[in-house]
């Protein structure tokens, strides 16, 4: 998202100008569906936070552009919502780089009927502090809060006046968290722009983006969670109104559930958990020279506690048995989905988790040379994820995460493959890693600049999992207990395969020697550190965003 914009100035031209271009809203392939009726507030267009509501606004008159005089390089644009409903009051402007379709939101807020007389929820700004501004054609206004009430957003004006105070709404501080930056959307000489995010994220974390941006003078990309002078909302509804019942996400499933494709090459494909236990899987205690058999639903798995290296999952000795697990079974396969909250309640985060009994080795890329390894990248038992994020005010995809490794990222709706004829995504995993892409192609992980790294392959197949019908929903802790049945084999918090340390030097070594004198040196950090030794890989409950936000 971040563009450090190299403005041409000319005379009798503004060094920064507004262009004709605008960027086009993006639209699903396909209308939403009507969702199933019933639950509290789920898709109804309006979500409870407590003493206030909110709506999510999403059309917008634009009020500036940056640019380049010679119109090459596209920057940001900053909106003004319009068509806010009746009793609904503005909370800040909204802005998003021009390479994008136009398909952001800013929420806008009202007080309920249960709301403090004494100390509304909302109250006018007492006047504007000017940010920064443009020559003469665009300004930033920062609203100054009465005592005990926060600004939530900027504001933007195509002149020099101040705005009127009527224009937005500060909010109570105690219905407010505390914000960061998230990505830099722009930058001239010294003025920046990020959008926001909370700074807590996870099922238990409460704070509510608002959309909107914060803006300074000062670079903050070293200080990014320090306190400033914008907060987000805070959803004081135990209940969390928004959240879909499980009929709805029943429904969500079945309508955006992506498609996945694994390599047409994949030797090591996916089964179900189920399968891999019957099948052979063996669990090892400490101290046991003999691993013992797993019920099929998991249900002699040690449960709970903590991975303290007491237990593991492993493979059995037998070569034949061995293989043909490794091997994996599509057939049975299935996603195992964890619903829950995100970002305070206004979007519902559904994960799906795949798992493969083998991930296979890895392939390096020096250069125009390929160079397979023999075992290094090697392990038994791999989890692998995606996730993609619903809006609760209408049930529409948002954005995608797609897990990578130690990694990943979130992919924007607008920038996905889709199904044809439908709103489900397609995810391409990585040959013998299984890593998520949303695009097929080669992924480097390492130096692109040097075209240096282990190589995440991905393609269309005859292997495929429709995870919409696929599925098996096995925790949304939102619903209460006993909403969803939990199966057994979640709640084994070890490893679910055995700790690996490779003898890599000869591998290695043999790697090294192909490569330049200057990057020798260097090699090792070029590649991840699973190349060189793996602890067992856990299961999805003791992973960090089992309960937090994912990691990017």
């Amino acid at each position: 998202m971040f563009c450090d914009c190299c403005f041409y100035w000319n005379q009798g031209v503004s060094e920064l100008e507004s262009e004709s271009y605008e960027s086009k809203p993006f639209s699903l392939p396909l209308p939403l569906p009507p969702w199933p009726q019933g639950g509290s507030g789920f898709a109804t267009g309006r979500i409870n936070l407590g003493e206030i509501e909110v709506v999510k606004v999403t059309k917008f008159d634009r009020v500036w552009q940056c640019g380049t005089s010679r119109g090459k390089t596209r920057c940001a644009s900053f909106y003004k919502p319009v068509g806010i409903p009746d009793g609904f009051h503005c909370l800040g402007d909204y802005c998003q780089p021009n390479n994008q379709p136009l398909r952001g939101f800013v929420l806008a807020a009202r007080a309920n009927n249960n709301a403090d007389d004494h100390r509304p929820p909302l109250k006018k700004p007492l006047n504007y502090s000017l940010v920064w501004s443009s020559d003469s054609d665009c300004y930033f206004w920062l609203p100054n809060p009465p005592a005990g009430y926060r600004a939530v957003g900027v504001i933007v004006t195509d002149g020099s006046e101040e705005p009127e105070v009527d224009e937005v709404r500060c909010v109570r501080e105690d219905l407010t968290e505390s914000c960061e930056t998230g990505e830099k959307v722009l930058g001239v000489g010294s003025f920046n722009v990020w959008s926001t995010k909370p700074c807590e994220r996870g099922i238990w974390s409460r704070g509510v983006a608002v959309g909107s941006f914060f803006c300074s003078t000062s670079d903050r990309s070293s200080d990014n969670k320090s306190s400033m002078n914008i907060a987000c909302l805070k959803n004081l509804d135990p209940s969390l109104h928004g959240m879909p019942n499980l009929d709805q996400v029943h429904a969500l499933i079945q309508h955006y559930g992506p498609m996945v494709y694994f390599h047409p090459e994949e030797t090591y494909l996916p089964s179900s958990v189920p399968w891999f236990f019957k099948n052979g899987a063996l669990l090892y205690r400490f101290g046991a020279s003999q691993g013992e058999p797993i019920n099929s639903d998991g249900s002699n798995l040690p449960a709970g506690g903590e991975n303290d290296g007491g237990f593991w999952i492993d493979l059995p000795e037998d070569d034949e048995v061995r293989s043909n697990i490794k091997k994996g079974n599509i057939e049975s396969s299935e996603l195992y989905v964890h619903v829950k909250p995100a970002l305070g309640g206004i979007f519902t985060d559904i994960v799906m988790w795949i798992f493969c009994p083998f991930n296979g080795p890895a392939t390096l890329k020096i250069g125009l040379l390929t160079v397979p390894m023999n075992r290094v990248g090697e392990h038994v038992g791999d989890w692998e994820h995606f996730t993609f994020r619903i809006s609760n005010f209408n049930g529409e995809l948002s954005q995608m995460y797609f897990s990578q490794h130690s990694g990943g990222g979130w992919v924007d709706v607008s920038d996905l493959e889709f199904v044809k004829g439908s709103n489900k995504p397609v995810v391409y995993s990585s040959k013998h890693g299984h890593a998520s892409f949303p695009h097929p192609g080669l992924y480097l992980q390492g130096s692109s600049k040097l075209g240096i790294g282990v190589r995440n392959d991905v393609a269309k197949s005859k292997y495929a999992v429709d995870s919409s019908q696929r599925y098996m929903i096995v925790a949304a802790e939102y619903l209460g207990e006993g909403a969803v049945s939990e199966p057994c084999w979640l709640q084994f918090m070890r490893e679910w395969g055995p700790t690996i340390v490779y003898d890599s030097a000869a591998e290695i070594n043999k790697i090294i020697d192909l490569l330049p004198l200057i990057l020798r040196y260097s090699f090792e950090s070029l590649f991840p550190i699973e190349l060189y030794g793996e602890e067992g890989p856990t299961g999805p409950k003791e992973k960090d965003n089992w309960v937090g936000d994912e990691m990017c």
